[in-house]
């Protein structure tokens, strides 16, 4: 599954692969396999990134198109 969301979300805030990488203590290789849907986001690492962003990790997933985060 590709991960368009990943990029744009990573774009809006001006980052590069790297730096999201690092947040998730993995390599930026393996972060550009999640983007580019070659390999499986763990639970862990979409959860911090939905943190990150602020979004729902459905929003992420491509289930909602709302970027709210329900509490």
């Amino acid at each position: 599954m590709y991960f368009q969301r990943l990029r744009d979300l990573r774009e809006d805030m001006d980052i590069n692969q790297t730096q999201v990488a690092k947040l998730l203590h993995t390599s930026q290789t393996v972060y550009s396999r999640y983007e580019r849907g070659f390999q499986t986001i763990p639970v862990e690492h979409l959860l911090i990134l939905a943190d990150f962003y602020k979004v729902s990790t459905d929003y992420i997933l491509g289930r909602t198109n709302n970027k709210a985060v329900s509490r």
